[in-house]
């Protein structure tokens, strides 16, 4: 499944917000900084998701706000349940 992720770094708490716009929107209290939102990202979907950091990729995006992530064995509607 591979999706899009507007990603708003140094958020007062780390949540999934919802649907912005045609892609899933993010909080992170991570500053984007040498990659600390990127991991928290990783981390925050691996642990909502219940499956491997290693299943999750960032396809694309790395020093922007929107993302594009790969997650492996995961359909569509088990990513909109996050929201």
């Amino acid at each position: 499944m591979v999706f899009d992720v507007r990603v708003i770094p140094r958020a007062s708490k780390s949540e999934i917000v919802g649907e912005y716009n045609g892609n899933l929107k993010v909080k992170l209290s991570s500053p984007p900084i040498d990659g600390a939102a990127n991991k928290e990202l990783i981390n925050l979907f691996s642990k909502h998701l219940k499956i491997p950091k290693g299943s999750i990729e960032m396809i694309k995006g790395e020093t922007s706000r929107l993302k594009t992530i790969s997650v492996k064995d995961v359909n569509k509607s088990t990513i909109l349940d996050l929201c």
